[in-house]
């Protein structure tokens, strides 16, 4: 199915970008996206996993998942991912904003049933979560394999939005006597908890001590 999403920013277009690099770095600092789509005329919006494989945005799933089947039959989706970096706290309700990196992908997905691209792009899954794991972890059974669903969806129909930078005040408001500026948000990963039941004598490996 064709997809003729309209990807023009209406509303502050100055703030709008189609750059691939920056596509590909929104991507790559993420762990988790949002798929819309519409089914049976009811929207969904599902937050899932995902990867990059160059220029393809990769989600994986249930074999007997809905969203999985319904998107590798070729219903048009829509994926979203979003950064919040920072409050911006103007003099005003009305000036205050936010510091963000946005991007949406409009397409159709390809379900990857070739065993070999699918067990690498299942790899490349693992490794975009946490870099370095998939040395420590045993080969997949065919059985996980035959479990789950890869879908790939292309970087053709994108669009970036973002903001950065102070809180723009009205002139009639730069005295007054209100704090303003930006209070910077990130998202770090906390010191690991290990399992329960994992042996006295495994040591946290040294990917995961850079992770946190």
């Amino acid at each position: 199915m064709t997809v003729k999403a309209d990807t023009r920013l209406r509303r502050l277009p100055e703030r709008g970008s189609k750059d691939l690099q920056l596509a590909h770095g929104i991507i790559d600092e993420s762990r988790i996206c949002h798929v819309g789509f519409t089914l049976d005329r009811q929207p969904y919006v599902v937050p899932m996993a995902l990867g990059r494989d160059g220029d393809h945005i990769l989600l994986h799933g249930s074999v007997v998942s809905r969203l999985m089947t319904n998107l590798a039959d070729g219903l048009p989706c829509c994926v979203t991912i979003t950064h919040l970096d920072g409050l911006v706290l103007a003099r005003s309700a009305f000036n205050s904003s936010m510091n963000y990196r946005s991007l949406m992908v409009f397409g159709t997905a390809t379900l990857v049933d070739d065993e070999a691209e699918k067990l690498r792009g299942l790899d490349m899954l693992v490794e975009h979560l946490a870099p370095g794991r998939l040395a420590d972890l045993r080969p997949s059974t065919r059985k996980e394999l035959n479990a789950t669903t890869l879908l790939t969806l292309p970087l053709e129909i994108f669009s970036i939005k973002s903001r950065s930078g102070p809180p723009g005040d009205a002139k009639r408001d730069l005295n007054a006597p209100i704090w303003a500026g930006v209070i910077p948000l990130a998202l770090t990963a906390g010191n690991p908890v290990p399992a329960p039941d994992m042996p006295a004598d495994v040591t946290l490996p040294g990917y995961l001590k850079r992770l946190s």
